[in-house]
């Protein structure tokens, strides 16, 4: 079994991802101990953005920015799909909330809705995300 950050790299849904995770460094944490949970937007979900404001996340000089906005997807230790509870708060690991939905076997996390889920690594699992969430 694979890490999370190794599952990044190989996901073929998740190049932008990759490109963000690997541009601000935060693939070193992901190949870590752990445990993680990381609700990954999908390339999807970053087509979403305006291409100026994704093309400029990945410039060098805007990596805090970018890295910031890649730990608002993450939260320390693992959680299953199964184990999120409707009005949750979870704590990312740049200290922000993000508040979970559950209804009627669908979940969504500050609103964008989790479509694939459980995707079991080394160090955690990756829920696979719809939208960016962009923190307040």
């Amino acid at each position: 079994m694979s890490n999370i950050a190794q599952l990044v790299n190989v996901e073929k849904n998740m190049t932008t991802l990759k490109k963000g995770v690997h541009a601000s460094g935060l693939d070193q944490i992901l190949s870590g101990k752990g445990p993680f949970t990381v609700f990954a937007p999908t390339d999807i979900a970053f087509g979403k953005l305006d291409k100026a404001v994704l093309d400029n996340l990945l410039k060098p000089e805007n990596k805090t920015k970018l890295t910031d906005l890649l730990n608002h997807h993450v939260v320390a230790g693992k959680i299953d799909f199964k184990d999120l509870k409707d009005g949750e708060k979870l704590k990312t690991v740049n200290g922000k909330e993000l508040l979970v939905h559950v209804k009627d076997g669908h979940a969504t996390v500050d609103g964008a809705k989790i479509q694939s889920h459980d995707v079991q690594a080394t160090n955690g699992v990756i829920h696979s995300l719809d939208t960016v969430m962009l923190k307040n």
